[in-house]
């Protein structure tokens, strides 16, 4: 599905791959509805895009709350007249430590937001989606959703929720109009440490930030991937490296992920 002349909905729109894929959207001529709780951040995407509200324009939303979520999807449909695309890009980590002294309020905290607002998002839209001639809706998972990363236990739980959420979707989608993208990046370059109030111990070394992908080019794969309507994309060096790796033997990348998760 091109993006030039369709709308779309776009979650955690005010940083990180959220914003950058708000901007390629625009780019390539779409118009955009953004959404997040930083109405600081939507603010900073709608100067660097440096268009008119009718092509982009920001609500501020928590997709945790179902009923908030339904709302927003009337205001857009209002504002809008129709939606095409839903990319579900919100999303946080949790404190880097095991499961075992992790609070169980942090834990419902992710999965409310990476997979409960996923599934809000998309169980709102979906009936006005399934009415266009032809639809997109985007899942934004992770590394974490088909590895494990120790440390990250109820992100990648999350995540992995995320993914066969998504291919469930699409399989229940085919022969629709309304085509369905699982997206996996691997490093990227955003904030989401900051803005999922996560502190980290130490500094990237200098070659961990070279492998970092940066999110406009991680938001141009991803836009890429709806506009060719692919099953599923894998966003980076490392994703794809780890994907492989992991179907070929799952233990040994296993193991060499909780390796690397020590050294940081």
């Amino acid at each position: 599905m091109k993006a030039k002349g369709k709308t779309f909905v776009v979650t955690g729109g005010g940083s990180g791959m959220g914003q950058t894929s708000t901007l390629e959207l625009i780019k390539r001529g779409a118009n955009v509805a953004i959404a997040d709780i930083s109405l600081a951040g939507m603010d900073q995407t709608k100067n660097l895009a440096q268009v008119n509200e009718d092509q982009l324009k920001a609500y501020e939303l928590d997709i945790t709350d179902q009923k908030a979520v339904e709302a927003f999807r009337d205001n857009v449909i209002n504002d809008f007249g129709s939606i095409d695309g839903l990319i579900n890009n919100a999303g946080i980590i949790q404190p880097f430590v095991d499961i075992d002294t992790l609070e169980i309020e942090k834990i419902k905290k992710v999965m409310d937001i990476n997979f409960y607002g996923t599934l809000f998002m998309t169980k709102a839209f979906l009936p006005y989606l399934k009415k266009r001639p032809v639809a997109h809706i985007a899942n934004i998972s992770s590394m974490g959703g088909f590895i494990p990363f120790p440390g990250q236990t109820a992100y990648s739980a999350s995540k992995a929720a995320v993914k066969l959420f998504t291919e469930g979707l699409n399989s229940e989608l085919q022969g629709t109009n309304v085509h369905v993208t699982i997206i996996f990046p691997g490093a990227v370059n955003t904030n989401i440490t900051k803005n999922s109030g996560v502190e980290m111990k130490g500094s990237p070394s200098a070659q961990q930030t070279a492998n970092i992908l940066s999110a406009e080019d991680a938001a141009k794969q991803i836009v890429d991937a709806i506009e060719k309507n692919k099953y599923r994309v894998m966003v980076g060096k490392d994703s794809k490296f780890l994907n492989l790796f992991y179907r070929l033997f799952p233990e040994k990348a296993s193991l060499f992920i909780a390796k690397k998760m020590k050294q940081m």
